[in-house]
């Protein structure tokens, strides 16, 4: 089964790769050979999704211009998700279903640096029992201005098929970006960073699992609340302002990292997304980083929480080209989330490292219509060793 868990900032996309569309926005290239484990717990109240997920990262230098990097993920997912269909008369629980399912994922990259030019390749794939997508990367850093100036410049696209359990065979899902972006040493302490994405989803974009209600007249005078699965535009184009600030401040023996995201698509979305985070070094092998992001979401043009309210006539099958659009997912209503933490990294050697973090998420709806239980709140455990070399 194909989920999204409805992270800050984070459409229904596949998890999985989009690790591979960060490599889009690398950091520069620096020598070293690393093996990383990491478990991460992802548990929201009320028995909703619970995700526990294991990842292996090797990154390895092959010679003194060339890297590797290695990521395989395992995930478990297990718990309830709203359905799409409104609370019964009389009730502010908004029905859910129960889901079970494993998926699998790896993505590599390689990464050659030539005299003033960082290239790198990247490439992953992602399994689930209905649901498998193919991506690829490439991207190129050039610095200029006595390296005080990096310019990026990428690419990527996934490939996905789909099964979805009322049409045969499988349904594909395609997706392209491209960014450029700049970044700017101001200062020995400081830099800053300004990103353009703009990407397009076309193919199967609607969620199978997703059900939209309706009370419709199945004789003359007598009405039945029937259920029909979601119908999504077939293509979507987006556009993301991305920019950040890094600055240390060695007196305090700590930097601060704060970023914005603006997002913007033509289902009618924008959001807005601020990250601010602080390394604080506590002794000689301790880092503490404190962290907040705020998100916030406009409505997709064609989310309804209740199709009584509407002239719509959902039909069943497959959604149409040609319409109508309509989505009781939560997930594309009017919301807002906040999610803060602490991460804490224990530089034990100069070999070995462990790092553990500690987050809190919650996700409130704003349009004053869809009900508080169909929004969630989690905690996420995430723990993790490194081993350089």
């Amino acid at each position: 089964m194909k989920l999204s868990v409805p992270l800050p900032a984070t459409p229904a996309h596949a998890f999985a790769l989009a690790v591979l569309l960060v490599w889009l926005a690398p950091r520069a290239a620096r020598a070293e050979n690393s093996l990383a484990f990491k478990n991460s717990e992802y548990r929201e109240a009320d028995g909703r999704i619970a995700i526990s997920t294991q990842g292996v990262l090797l990154e390895k230098d092959l010679g003194p211009a060339m890297h590797l990097k290695f990521e395989g993920l395992l995930d478990a997912i297990t718990g309830a998700t709203p359905s799409g269909q409104p609370a019964p008369a009389g009730s502010d629980q908004v029905p859910t279903a129960t889901i079970q399912d494993r998926r699998k994922a790896w993505n590599a990259a390689f990464s050659r640096q030539f005299p003033g030019l960082n290239v790198t390749v990247g490439v992953g794939n992602s399994r689930e029992n209905d649901y498998v997508s193919t991506g690829w990367s490439l991207n190129t850093l050039t610095d200029f201005n006595q390296k005080n100036t990096t310019l990026l410049f990428g690419v990527a696209g996934t490939d996905d098929d789909v099964k979805v359990f009322f049409q045969r065979p499988l349904v594909k899902k395609r997706t392209n970006d491209v960014i450029v972006g700049v970044t700017q040493l101001l200062d020995p302490r400081t830099s800053v960073t300004v990103n353009l994405t703009w990407g397009r989803m076309t193919g199967f974009l609607a969620d199978p699992y997703k059900l939209v209600q309706k009370n419709t007249e199945i004789f003359p005078g007598v009405s039945l609340p029937l259920t029909f699965p979601e119908s999504r535009p077939h293509e979507r184009n987006k556009g993301i302002l991305f920019a950040g600030l890094n600055r240390s401040f060695p007196a305090l023996r700590g930097a601060v990292d704060a970023t914005y995201r603006y997002y913007r698509d033509t289902n009618g979305t924008a959001a807005h997304t601020f990250d601010l985070s602080w390394f604080q070094r506590v002794g000689e092998k301790v880092v503490l980083r404190p962290s907040l992001r705020l998100y916030d979401q406009s409505a997709a043009e064609f989310y309804h929480y209740n199709l009584d309210a509407t002239k719509l006539t959902p039909f069943s099958g497959p959604p149409r080209t040609g319409g109508p659009f309509y989505s009781s997912d939560y997930r594309l209503s009017a919301l807002r989330t906040v999610n803060y933490g602490l991460k804490a990294i224990w530089n034990v050697t100069d070999s070995v490292a462990f790092d553990a973090a500690f987050e809190q998420y919650d996700m409130h709806g704003r349009d004053g219509v869809t009900p508080a239980s169909a929004y969630c709140t989690a905690r996420i455990v995430t723990l993790g060793v490194k081993y350089t070399w």
